[in-house]
C-alpha cells in the first residue's frame, strides 16, 4: 500500500510539472509577443511624441545660377533683384554655384530664430547680410564657421532674435537633383527636429546593421552563401536610405570625407542595383526556370555590369541619367518576371520578395519621376526611413519563407527517410564501438531477432561466425565502399545463412547494412558447379575436364605420369530412337555412376558431348590405366541398365593415350578421340592404346607439327614430289603414266606420307595450300621435262574436297592451267566421288572448265562412296578410279571381282577409262586384265619413285621388280596394240558425244 501511495504521489507531481512547463512555454511563445504588439500600437496611436515639433514656415526665394566665374556678392545681389520670388527652385543636376536670397520677416516674439536650407544634395553654402553684405558664415559637410552649421540633411543659419525683417544672400553648390528652398524655424523646434532626424538615422542604421550581422552569422554557421548576399543587400539598402534621407555624409557616427561623398554615392547605388538583381535571381532561381524568359534575365544581369562600369568611370552628373534609364528598364523586367512567377508558381517566397522589391521600385520610381518632373515630396517625409525598413522587412520575410519551405522539405525528407529506414527490406543497424546493437530497423530484427530496447543488448559477434566482429571493424575503418560476407550461426553453431555487410564509422558508432544473400549465394554456387559440371550426369563437362587436364599436364614436368582416355558409347543413339530421350538420359547417368565406381577418387571423368566422355588418369602409369580401361569396358558391356520396365545394354570403345609434355590439351583430346575411333573399327576388344613411343603417337605428333606449319597459310618447308607409275594393261611398254604424290622430309630426315600431310591440312582448313603447291610444282615439272615424257598421256593428281570448295584456289588453279597449256594437256585431276556428288552443279562447272584447258578428270575411290548411276551420267569425267578395297580382294572374293567387272563395263559404256589402284600381286593383275581394266596402279607395278627415276624409264613396265608380274606383262600383255592407249581423249570424247 505504501508503495502504491508513493507511486501515486510521484504521478501527481509529474502531471503538475508537465502542466507548468506547458503554461510557461505558451506564455513565452504567444503571450509576451502579443503584449508587445498591443503596447506598441497604443504608443503609436495615443501616447505623446518624445520629439514634439511645431513645424517650419516656407520663405520665398530668388535664385540666380552662376554661369560665369568671378561673380561677387554685390553683383549677385543686384542681379537677384530682377528675379521673381519662388517657393523653391530645382537645379536639374547642374553643378554650377547658385546665388539665392530671401527675407526673414519680423515678429519672432523674442525667441531665437533659425533659417534651415534643407537640400540634402547641398555640398557647401555661404551667406551674407543682404543689407550690409556682412558675412554671416559658411558651412560644408565637414566644417562650419560663423552663424552657419550643418543641420539635418542641409545647413542652418542662426539669426538670433531679429526685431525687424532680415534680408539674407546665400551661395551654395549642389550635386544631383537638388531643390533650393529656405525654411524659418524656431531654434528650439529645429533642434528637436534635428534630434529626431539623427535618432531616425541611428535607428535605421543600428537596426539594419544588427539585422545584417545576424544574417551574416547565420550564413557562416549554416554555410548558406545566399544569406551573405542578403546581408550585403541589407547594408547597401541602409546606405541607399542614408542617401535618400541626407545623412550619407556620416557612417557609424563618423563623418565621411568630402572627397569620398560622391564616389560613395555612385558605388552605393550601383552596388544596391547589382545586389537587388542577384538576390532576385538566387532567391527565385527554381521559379525562374519554370517561367522561362531567359533573355530578359540576361538583359538585367548585363545591365549590372554596365552600371558598375559607369559608377567607376562617369562623373556623378552623367552617372545619374544613365542610372535612371538602366533602372527603368531593369525595374520593368523584374516586375514582369515577378508577376509571371506569382501567377505561374504561386510562390510565397516570390510574393514576399515582390512586396519588398515593389517598395524599392516605388522609391526608385519616385526618384526618377521627381528628377524628371521637377517636384518633390510625392511620398512623404517618412520615405527615407520607412521605405528602407519596410523593404528590408519584406525581404527578410521572403528569406524566412524560403527557410520555412526548406525546413518543411527537410522534415518531409526525414519522415520519408524514417519510413524508408523501417520499410526497407535490407537490415540497417547502428553499433556502439564495443559491438553492441544501438539501433536496428524492422528488417534486421526479423533477420537476427535483435531488439536493442530489451534489457540485455545483443553483441554483433553473438550472431555470426568467429572473427566476424574483427572483420566488420576493418571494413568500417576502410570506408563505405568496403563490404564483406559473413555467415550467421544457428543454435548448434553450424553455418545457417549468408549475409552481405557494408559498414562505415560515423562519429563513435558503426553504421551499416545487412543483406541476406543466402539464395543468391546458393544460386551462384550452383552456377559455378554447372560451369564445370554436366547438369544431367553430375560429372565434369568439357570446360571442367579440360581445366583438370590442364592442371595435370602442368604437373608432367615433375615427372608424374598422366594418361587420357576417350570413351564413346556404341548403340546409344539406337536407345534414344527406340525408347526416347528419358531412357537415354537414365542410361547416361548409370554409365557415369558405373565408371566413377570403377575409378579411384583422384581420377576424373567428364562428358564432352552426347555419349562421349573423357577420363583423366592422374599419377597413373599407362599400364595401370590400361587395366582400368579394360575393366570399364567389361563393366559397361556386361551391365544391364534399368529404365522403367526395361533392361537396356550398350557397349563402349575407349582410346587411351599416354600424355607427353609437348602435347596441348586440345591436341591430347583429339589424339584420344582418334584412338577411340580406331578402337571402334578394329577388333581390339574395344580398347586402343597409344603410348609415347608408339608409331601412331609419333605420327600424330608429326601431324600436329605440320598443322602448326600450315597455320601461317604458307606451304611448309620439306615438301617434295614422288610419282607412282600407272601401267596400261593393253600396251604396257608403250605407256609412261603416273600419279603425283606429295611427301615431306622432317628435320630428322624422316619422311611424312601424303595421308598425314593431307589430314593435317584438312583439319587445319589449309588443304588448298598443299594442293596449290603440288599443282604449281607438277605443272612446272611437266613443262621442264616435256621432251623426256613423250610416252606420257596423263599424270594424275588428287584434289582434296576442301580445295574444290575454295573459290580462291579454283581461280588460282585455272590461272596456273592457263599459264602452262602444254603441261595441262597431260594433267588428270582426281576428284573423290563423295566430294563430286556433294555439289553436283559446282563439280560439273569445274570439270567443264578444267577440260577446256585440255586437262582430264577422274573420279577417285569410285564404288566406296554413295555411287549413283544417275549422278554419274551427269558428270563429264574421263576416267573412273576403282577404290582399292575392291581391288585387293578380287582373287579371294568373287563378289569383289564381279563389282570390278561391272564398273569396267560401265566405264567402257560411258566412254571412260578404268583405273584399278592397290594392285599388289601378280594374281590381282591377271584378274584385272581378265575383266578388261585399262590401267593398274600399285606395288605389283612399282612403289612411288623419285621423279628423276621416272624420267630415266621409257614406260611403267620398266619399273616392275616382281618376276611373276614382269613375266605376265611380257608374255601375255606385250602383244597388245597401242590403239587402246589414252591419247588426248579423242576416242573417249567421241564415244561420250554419241
Amino acid at each position: 500500500m505504501n508503495l502504491l501511495a508513493s507511486s501515486a504521489g510521484l504521478g501527481a507531481k509529474g502531471r503538475i510539472h508537465a502542466v507548468l512547463d506547458t503554461f510557461l512555454y505558451r506564455l513565452c511563445v504567444y503571450g509576451v509577443p502579443a503584449v508587445i504588439v498591443v503596447v506598441s500600437l497604443i504608443a503609436l496611436s495615443a501616447w505623446d511624441s518624445q520629439y514634439p515639433v511645431g513645424g517650419a514656415t516656407q520663405l520665398d526665394i530668388r535664385v540666380l545660377a552662376q554661369t560665369e566665374g568671378g561673380l561677387e556678392p554685390p553683383a549677385a545681389l543686384e542681379r537677384l533683384r530682377g528675379k521673381p520670388a519662388l517657393r523653391h527652385y530645382d537645379t536639374r543636376l547642374s553643378e554650377s554655384p547658385f546665388w539665392f536670397s530671401f527675407t526673414l520677416p519680423a515678429g519672432s516674439g523674442g525667441e531665437l530664430v533659425d533659417v534651415h536650407l534643407p537640400s540634402r544634395h547641398a555640398l557647401d553654402a555661404a551667406c551674407w547680410d543682404a543689407a550690409s553684405l556682412r558675412p554671416l558664415g559658411s558651412a560644408s559637410r565637414n566644417a562650419s564657421a560663423g552663424q552657419m552649421l550643418p543641420m539635418k540633411a542641409g545647413f542652418a543659419i542662426e539669426l538670433g532674435r531679429p526685431a525687424s525683417a532680415v534680408a539674407v544672400l546665400c551661395r551654395a553648390s549642389f550635386a544631383g537633383p537638388a531643390r533650393i528652398s529656405a525654411e524659418r524655424w524656431l531654434a528650439a523646434e529645429l533642434g528637436t527636429s534635428n534630434q529626431q532626424f539623427h535618432r531616425n538615422a541611428g535607428l535605421l542604421e543600428g537596426g539594419l546593421i544588427v539585422l545584417s550581422a545576424f544574417v551574416l552569422l547565420t550564413a557562416i554557421v549554416n554555410r548558406e552563401w545566399m544569406y551573405v548576399l542578403f546581408a550585403a543587400w541589407l547594408m547597401a539598402g541602409l546606405r541607399l536610405a542614408a542617401i535618400s534621407a541626407g545623412w550619407d555624409t556620416q557612417w557609424l557616427e563618423h563623418t565621411v570625407p568630402q572627397a569620398w561623398v560622391l564616389p560613395m554615392k555612385k558605388l552605393t547605388i550601383a552596388a544596391y542595383y547589382v545586389l537587388t538583381v542577384m538576390l532576385f535571381v538566387r532567391l527565385c532561381r527554381d521559379d525562374l526556370k519554370r517561367v522561362g524568359h531567359r533573355r530578359l534575365l540576361l538583359i538585367a544581369q548585363w545591365s549590372c555590369v554596365l552600371l558598375l562600369a559607369a559608377a567607376v568611370a562617369l562623373p556623378f552628373a552623367a552617372f545619374l541619367p544613365l542610372m535612371w534609364l538602366t533602372a527603368a528598364v531593369t525595374i520593368s523586367i523584374l516586375v514582369f518576371l515577378l508577376v509571371r512567377i506569382v501567377f505561374v508558381t504561386r510562390s510565397r517566397v516570390a510574393m514576399w520578395y515582390g512586396a519588398s522589391l515593389a517598395i524599392v521600385l516605388l522609391t526608385g520610381l519616385y526618384e526618377i519621376i521627381a528628377a524628371a518632373m521637377g517636384f518633390k515630396m510625392l511620398i512623404g517625409t517618412v520615405n527615407s526611413v520607412t521605405a528602407a525598413l519596410t523593404s528590408s522587412l519584406m525581404a527578410a520575410l521572403a528569406i524566412a519563407e524560403q527557410m520555412r519551405e526548406e525546413h518543411q522539405e527537410r522534415v518531409k525528407a526525414q519522415d520519408e527517410l524514417r519510413s524508408t529506414y523501417e520499410a526497407i527490406p535490407i537490415g540497417l543497424f547502428t553499433l556502439e564501438r564495443d559491438g553492441l546493437f544501438a539501433r536496428v530497423n524492422s528488417a534486421l530484427t526479423r533477420m537476427l531477432n535483435v531488439d536493442p530496447s530489451r534489457n540485455r543488448r545483443d553483441h554483433w559477434g553473438e550472431h555470426f561466425e568467429p572473427g566476424a566482429w574483427r572483420r566488420l571493424q576493418e571494413v568500417a575503418r576502410g570506408g563505405a565502399a568496403e563490404e564483406l560476407e559473413v555467415r550467421s550461426l544457428d543454435g548448434d553453431g553450424r553455418d545457417s545463412r549468408r549475409y552481405l555487410v557494408k559498414a562505415t564509422l560515423s562519429a563513435d558508432k558503426v553504421e551499416g547494412s545487412l543483406q541476406d544473400i543466402t539464395e543468391k549465394y546458393e544460386a551462384t554456387e550452383r552456377l559455378h558447379f554447372l560451369a564445370d559440371h554436366d547438369s544431367l550426369t553430375g560429372v565434369l563437362n568439357r570446360h571442367g575436364i579440360e581445366h583438370v587436364l590442364e592442371e595435370a599436364v602442368r604437373r608432367l614436368a615433375d615427372g608424374k605420369p598422366l594418361a587420357l582416355a576417350y570413351l564413346d558409347l556404341d548403340g546409344f543413339k539406337l536407345i534414344n530412337d527406340l525408347f526416347g530421350l528419358v531412357a537415354g538420359d537414365e542410361v547416361l547417368r548409370q554409365v557415369c555412376q558405373l565408371v566413377e565406381q570403377t575409378l579411384a577418387q583422384r581420377h576424373d571423368i567428364g562428358r564432352i558431348r552426347g555419349d562421349e566422355f573423357i577420363i583423366v588418369f592422374q599419377d597413373v602409369p599407362v599400364q595401370a590405366a590400361t587395366d582400368l580401361c579394360r575393366q570399364i569396358v567389361t563393366n559397361i558391356d556386361k551391365h544391364h541398365y534399368q529404365t522403367a520396365d526395361k533392361a537396356l545394354q550398350v557397349k563402349c570403345a575407349i582410346g587411351l593415350i599416354e600424355l607427353a609434355e609437348s602435347l596441348e590439351v586440345k591436341d591430347a583430346i583429339s589424339m584420344a578421340d582418334r584412338a577411340c575411333r580406331a578402337a571402334r573399327k578394329a577388333n581390339t576388344d574395344g580398347l586402343v592404346i597409344y603410348e609415347r613411343q608408339s608409331r601412331e603417337f609419333k605420327d600424330y605428333e608429326r601431324e600436329l607439327r605440320l598443322v602448326k606449319h600450315l597455320g601461317a597459310g604458307v606451304a611448309p618447308d620439306g615438301l617434295f614430289l614422288v610419282m607412282q607409275p600407272i601401267m596400261s594393261l593393253i600396251a604396257p611398254y608403250e605407256s609412261h603414266d603416273f600419279e603425283v604424290l606429295v611427301r615431306m622430309r622432317e628435320a630428322d630426315n624422316s619422311v611424312t606420307a601424303a595421308g598425314t600431310i593431307i589430314a593435317a591440312a584438312e583439319n587445319n582448313g589449309r588443304a588448298a595450300v598443299i594442293d596449290r603447291w603440288v599443282l604449281s610444282h607438277t605443272l612446272e615439272w611437266l613443262d621442264r621435262h616435256r621432251d623426256a615424257l613423250r610416252r606420257t598421256r596423263f599424270v594424275c593428281m588428287n584434289l582434296s574436297g576442301a580445295s574444290l570448295n575454295d573459290k580462291k584456289f579454283i581461280q588460282d588453279a585455272f590461272s596456273m592451267l592457263a599459264q602452262h597449256p602444254r603441261a595441262a594437256e597431260r594433267l588428270c585431276l582426281e576428284i573423290t566421288e563423295s566430294v563430286a556428288l556433294h555439289d553436283l552443279e559446282n563439280t560439273r562447272r569445274f570439270i567443264d572448265t578444267v577440260r577446256g584447258f585440255g586437262a582430264k578428270v577422274a573420279l577417285d575411290d569410285f564404288g566406296a562412296g554413295y555411287t549413283s548411276f544417275s549422278y554419274l551420267m551427269e558428270l563429264p569425267a574421263d576416267a573412273l578410279k576403282i577404290d582399292g578395297s575392291f581391288v585387293t580382294r578380287v582373287t579371294t572374293h568373287p563378289a569383289n571381282l564381279a563389282v570390278v567387272e561391272a564398273i569396267v563395263q560401265l566405264a567402257r559404256n560411258l566412254g571412260m577409262k578404268s583405273i584399278a589402284e592397290w594392285a599388289e600381286d601378280c594374281a590381282t593383275v591377271e584378274a584385272l586384265a581378265e575383266v578388261g581394266i585399262d590401267y593398274v596402279q600399285g606395288y605389283a607395278v612399282a612403289r612411288p619413285q623419285d621423279p628423276d627415276k621416272i624420267l630415266s624409264m621409257n614406260s611403267a613396265a620398266d619399273l616392275i621388280e616382281d618376276p611373276a608380274v614382269a613375266r605376265f606383262v611380257r608374255d601375255s600383255l606385250a602383244a597388245g596394240r597401242t590403239l587402246g592407249l589414252w591419247d588426248q581423249f579423242d576416242d573417249a570424247t567421241q564415244l561420250r558425244s554419241h
